[in-house]
């Protein structure tokens, strides 16, 4: 069973014993997560974009040795000098780096020697919070929380990185193998499709200069929207099934170009995980294979997938524009599962339905928006090797909106904007629907 620890991590902490306990416990969730795991796990590397569970674990150590303590300790020696070259990850800033697709090549240091720098590490961060005078944590404080935030955000890659791996291995192994199974019997009643209208005209969107956001959240500027109608839940699997049956993979007229060329040369013909057998459909989870439940939320499915089922239902994705104004809104209420639920898995789109109709806004599946990653009117890249944290991949990639069922509660809000290519589906990435209103 994974253990999951409660944290604080939103907003500049000013309270020393406050930021230490948070800096605890998102550190100690991480390693939670890979308890399940045999030694022989870590080190896999099943395809470009996933990274063996250990280079997560020496990534996350790395950011805080490097912005942390040879910032703000004069004459700092980091612990081991080659792994600024292992564990950076993309900053250009910092040097040389071991390719991103050359990871699982490193079966040294071992699993072993990253959790002792790991620890090491976290005495050293803990030991420097508790001797910063006023004004050294008043500095720190906002890039420790940073560090924070961005272990969150690989807790979220480590359990996505984690089932590729498991799901491409040829047995394929169980990583929950204490959570229940569900019957066909069992399987979830979706709730009906509904068109919720939401009123156009001027709308404020991005993050507040109050609290934690991520640079490409702001500024705050104002859109201006016509009149839109938004599905009040995500499409489920059952739904899906329909377009699959329906020969949706195999009518060219649905797809983008590049979708149509990928779904081609890739062999698609389901989302990701899914297969067939003796006439049935089932999917691998976290917790093994399951017969596919029509009632949950479709998942592991691209942009151009997204796309496709749109134009197939006579609809269209929404922008993230129109989604940031049905959050804001009600994005509080009937929210889908996230890390904390321990599922590691969508909930069926029945379940928890709110008042006025909208369902799972915030958990359950990212959900992929028709708008570009692109910077907001007034943005301004942070300076210096931070800066490269989010403004220079703002090219050839779509923006994703909600958080999933992996990622941390608390992490998430309704300003986030997530964003991948338009072929990757490796993340637990799913459809809500929006029509015009003519």
């Amino acid at each position: 069973m994974i253990t999951l620890l409660p944290c604080q991590a939103r907003g500049v902490f000013m309270d020393m014993s406050v930021l230490a306990e948070a800096y605890r416990n998102i550190r100690r969730t991480t390693e939670n997560l890979c308890g399940p795991l045999c030694v022989e796990d870590y080190v896999i590397q099943s395809m470009p974009d996933v990274s063996p569970p250990k280079w997560h674990l020496g990534h996350t150590s790395w950011f805080f040795e490097r912005v942390i303590l040879q910032q703000f300790n004069p004459g700092y020696t980091p612990l081991e000098e080659c792994y600024s070259f292992i564990f950076n990850s993309y900053y250009q800033s910092f040097g040389e780096r071991v390719r991103r697709d050359r990871r699982g090549t490193l079966s040294r240091p071992t699993v072993k020697e990253i959790y002792a720098y790991r620890h090491s590490i976290d005495e050293r961060i803990l030991l420097f919070l508790e001797k910063a005078d006023d004004g050294t944590l008043a500095e720190a404080a906002p890039l420790v929380e940073l560090g924070l935030q961005h272990e969150q955000q690989h807790q979220e890659l480590l359990v996505t990185d984690i089932k590729h791996i498991l799901g491409s291995n040829p047995l394929p192994p169980t990583y929950l193998d204490d959570r229940k199974r569900p019957t066909p019997i069992e399987m979830a009643v979706a709730a009906p499709v509904r068109f919720i209208a939401l009123s156009g005209g001027p709308h404020e969107i991005g993050a507040t200069m109050e609290g934690f956001a991520w640079d490409n959240e702001r500024p705050k500027h104002r859109v201006f929207l016509e009149d839109f109608l938004l599905m009040n839940r995500p499409v489920t699997c059952g739904e899906y099934l329909d377009f699959i049956n329906d020969k949706g993979y195999r009518n060219p007229l649905l797809w983008l170009s590049d979708g149509w060329d990928t779904i081609c040369l890739e062999g698609w013909e389901a989302p990701l995980y899914w297969e067939q057998k003796d006439g049935h459909w089932q999917h691998f989870t976290l917790s093994g294979i399951r017969p596919l439940d029509p009632g949950e939320p479709v998942t592991h499915v691209s942009f151009y997938e997204a796309a496709a089922y749109a134009r197939w239902a006579g609809k269209r994705l929404p922008t993230e524009f129109e989604w940031e104004v049905a959050a804001n809104l009600f994005g509080n209420q009937a929210p889908g599962r996230f890390l904390e639920s321990g599922t590691l898995h969508p909930a069926p789109s029945g379940e928890g339905l709110a008042s006025n109709g909208f369902q799972q806004l915030l958990g359950g599946v990212w959900e992929w928006t028709n708008s570009a990653y692109l910077p907001y009117p007034g943005y301004q890249q942070e300076r210096g090797p931070l800066g490269e944290y989010n403004g220079k991949f703002m090219s050839n990639q779509m923006v994703l909106r909600g958080g999933s069922c992996v990622t941390p509660g608390n992490h998430i809000r309704p300003t986030y904007r997530n964003f991948f290519q338009c072929a990757k589906r490796w993340q637990f990435t799913g459809i809500r629907l929006a029509v015009d209103v003519r």
